[in-house]
């Protein structure tokens, strides 16, 4: 597992945002291994990425949203649901 974006010290939304997802995670997730977490400086996100394809991701201490990347076509998706994320 590796920690990407995140500084030593980590500004208030960022917390909030990693708490959010680290929640979604124990409560949808939790036997999923943990590919990377981190914080996008570009998108504002802070995310769990798992190696099942699905990251968790929280945009400024919002509400988790669950992201799946195509990566043949690059193309996204956010879900409010995780079982929705899996297609399930």
């Amino acid at each position: 597992m590796e920690i990407q974006g995140l500084k030593q010290s980590i500004a208030f939304c960022e917390a909030q945002g990693l708490s959010k997802c680290f929640q979604a995670y124990a409560k949808e997730c939790a036997a999923e291994d943990i590919l990377e977490i981190g914080f996008n400086s570009n998108s504002g996100y802070t995310y769990i990425a798992l190696e099942n394809g699905v990251s968790i991701c929280s945009m400024l201490g919002r509400d988790v949203e669950y992201l799946v990347t195509d990566f043949e076509t690059g193309r996204e998706g956010f879900f409010d649901d995780y079982s929705k994320a899996l297609g399930i």
